[in-house]
């Protein structure tokens, strides 16, 4: 009987210690969402930039499609978390600091709008590029994805040619911003998601 307690302990933590293992290495970022938001925000800005070229007056628009991602992006992160049986320490880290980068880049625009007023375009893209690099930067460092790091810290150099080129080709510092940052290390990170879970 005793023999039967120990060894059925020992498989025990066994098993828990499988579990564990298979937690720690089950990589759960796919890459969806920096793929969404960086094709998103690649088309509205290169669409912007051209409809500035032609001197279209309600140029702007354009950005209203991203609030069709954002409801988008709810509906998807509900039914993701209603799929997800395990939910890491690493997950909620990430999820506040991209809580974070929305906060910010709310408080940025009604700041940047409200000071410079119809002068806001000369400082928007510089700040946003900024901006763009701090989540990118902070979550290529938690998941220990370098594609991600060296993109948060392309969005940096990025903002720093702001200075150095005219503020009209600002948006396509924005759209290469996105194809190094988000729509690059998404595509990695889909192929890393596949190879950690079959």
């Amino acid at each position: 009987m005793e023999k039967e307690s120990n060894f059925s302990h020992t498989e025990s933590l066994a098993l828990i210690e499988s579990m564990i293992n298979k937690a720690t290495n089950r990589f759960n970022e796919d890459g969806f969402l920096y793929l969404l938001w960086g094709w998103v925000v690649l088309i509205c800005s290169v669409t912007e930039f051209f409809l500035l070229r032609i001197r279209f007056e309600k140029h702007y628009l354009v950005w209203t499609l991203t609030w069709a991602a954002v409801i988008f992006q709810i509906f998807f992160l509900r039914r993701k978390r209603q799929k997800q049986r395990v939910r890491t320490y690493t997950d909620d880290i990430v999820k506040y600091v991209w809580i974070t980068f929305i906060i910010i880049m709310f408080l940025a625009a009604v700041l940047i709008g409200t000071i410079q007023g119809k002068e806001y375009y000369k400082l928007i893209d510089p700040i946003f590029l900024v901006i763009y690099g701090m989540p990118t930067f902070l979550s290529g460092v938690i998941l220990r994805f370098k594609p991600l790091m060296w993109g948060g810290i392309g969005c940096w150099g990025l903002s720093l040619l702001t200075a150095v080129i005219p503020v009209e080709y600002h948006l396509l510092l924005v759209s290469a911003a996105m194809v190094v940052a988000w729509i690059m290390p998404g595509y990695l990170l889909r192929l890393k998601y596949k190879k950690t879970n079959p």
